[in-house]
């Protein structure tokens, strides 16, 4: 090597070397840029990957070549061709690269517009996610207000079926006492029938015409009208004015508390009557017991202690087609009882 210099004259091998070796730098500087922008671009450029391997194949080369640089000027000069057709393709593909970069530049503003959209409408979704969270809130408090508003009534609720449970009791418990009292006043207007039909039967005697059915004192029409008449006949008013004594005797002894009528009931026999003053039975019974009333009444006996009653044909005590049982079925009934 030392001959081949001799033989030339001029040592071209250091200056060879110095631009060999800021080559070498600029080829680093540029690959360094090529990676930082690969770096930033790999989404964009993946289809670059094939061409930036086979340039960092040609780079490890070069290292082995400058690790080397004994071996030969001839190696050294068919490597730097290699570079320069490398370092062509480099800047070639830098081109691109930019061309990709400006592109990528472009695709973000255009995602940064989308994102900038994207922030606005989750703004507003914040916004009505606010405005939502707000209402049920509100939802919430209503609830919980008709909550204590349905507690408050279920208490009232309890409350009320209580007292009308204790109110129930209460009736149940009145109405027992009630009835018991009524038996009580029963017993009592029974007992007092009792003695006043006991005091009817001495006052009037023992007559046939005259005599107790049951609970009712009975008298024969005969006795007190005549055939087919209303009017009180001079016998009938002297029975019931002993009938008379006998019921204000009897209004002084029964308490003013025992509510008590005596009810006087006229019946008719089976035969119709025809005449203008007393057009059926119904009005003759009426009007003979409103007589025997009106005399009571007449007599001091309480009007609200009497009651006139009506019954014609169809209260017979026998159904017998005979004068016996026409006669037994026309009378006047008294009947002591609660009003």
């Amino acid at each position: 090597m030392a001959l081949a210099r001799s033989r030339r004259g001029i040592d071209y091998w250091p200056g060879f070397v110095d631009a060999l070796s800021t080559l070498v730098l600029g080829i680093i500087f540029l690959l360094t840029v090529f990676v930082v922008v690969q770096f930033f671009l790999s989404q964009d450029i993946a289809g670059k990957d094939t061409a930036l391997t086979r340039l960092n194949a040609q780079i490890a080369q070069l290292n082995d070549l400058l690790s080397l640089e004994k071996t030969g000027k001839i190696d050294l000069e068919e490597q730097v061709a290699r570079l320069s057709a490398s370092l062509a393709a480099a800047e070639s593909e830098r081109g691109r690269l930019r061309d990709a970069a400006e592109g990528a530049g472009q695709g973000v503003a255009t995602a940064q517009q989308q994102l900038s959209q994207a922030n606005s409408a989750l703004d507003a979704e914040r916004k009505l996610s606010a405005r939502a969270i707000a209402q049920i809130d509100l939802l919430n408090q209503q609830i919980t207000a008709l909550r204590r508003q349905l507690s408050a009534l279920e208490e009232a609720l309890q409350v009320s079926e209580k007292k009308d449970k204790d109110q129930q009791t209460q009736i149940t418990k009145l109405g027992e006492r009630l009835n018991v009292a009524l038996a009580q006043r029963v017993q009592e207007l029974t007992r007092y029938r009792s003695d006043f039909f006991g005091r009817l039967r001495e006052i009037l005697g023992n007559r046939p015409d005259i005599r107790v059915v049951g609970d009712r004192f009975v008298f024969q029409s005969e006795v007190l009208f005549d055939s087919g008449q209303a009017v009180l006949n001079p016998e009938g008013r002297a029975e019931l004015d002993q009938l008379a004594n006998a019921l204000l005797e009897l209004e002084r002894q029964i308490p003013p508390e025992i509510a008590w009528v005596l009810r006087v009931d006229g019946h008719t026999d089976v035969r119709p009557i025809a005449s203008a003053q007393f057009p059926s039975n119904w009005a003759l019974s009426s009007a003979r017991a409103i007589s025997v009333v009106q005399y009571l009444i007449s007599k001091g006996v309480s009007p609200q202690h009497l009651v006139a009653a009506g019954f014609g044909e169809f209260q017979p005590l026998e159904t017998s087609n005979t004068e016996e049982a026409y006669r037994r079925n026309r009378r006047i009934e008294l009947k002591l009882t609660e009003r």
